[in-house]
């Protein structure tokens, strides 16, 4: 007996086709909860801070936050590919090199963005304290 890709095809995507079909509804159907004598969860974004005015350094300091740790994300990022590179080099000559030229490139992308990360910490805790006399 030979089973075609269609075939095989068509058994593996059945079951999927049968959940969906009947145990996601009544999973869906069962998790909705009433609205009565709610306001719709409203109540859960109260204290979320929105509609507070924050000083312009407190702003700047979580911007400059956020940004540089996007960074430092990138950079462990490209770290971790370029020792993936490296492992799966398989002796390659031209793609170690590649690989090593990128690790250490990544690596003092990451230590310009903790020298960034502490220049700017020290400028806005200086500037906070020259502003607020504390």
């Amino acid at each position: 007996m030979n089973i075609s890709t269609k075939q095989r095809l068509l058994l593996a995507i059945a079951p999927m086709i049968m959940l969906f079909m009947f145990a996601v509804p009544a999973l869906v159907n069962a998790a909705v909860p009433s609205p009565v004598g709610t306001n719709y969860g409203l109540d859960d974004f109260g204290d979320v801070g929105l509609g507070q005015e924050d000083d312009l350094k407190t702003i700047a300091a979580n911007i400059i936050n956020i940004v540089l740790g996007f960074l430092g994300i990138v950079a462990v990022v490209i770290i971790i590919f370029s020792g993936f590179k490296w492992m799966t080099a398989a002796g390659n000559e031209e793609q170690v090199t590649e690989a090593r030229k990128m690790l250490l490139q990544a690596i003092a992308g990451l230590a310009i963005v903790f020298l960034a990360w502490g220049i700017a910490s020290f400028v806005l805790t200086q500037l906070k304290d020259a502003t607020t006399g504390i």
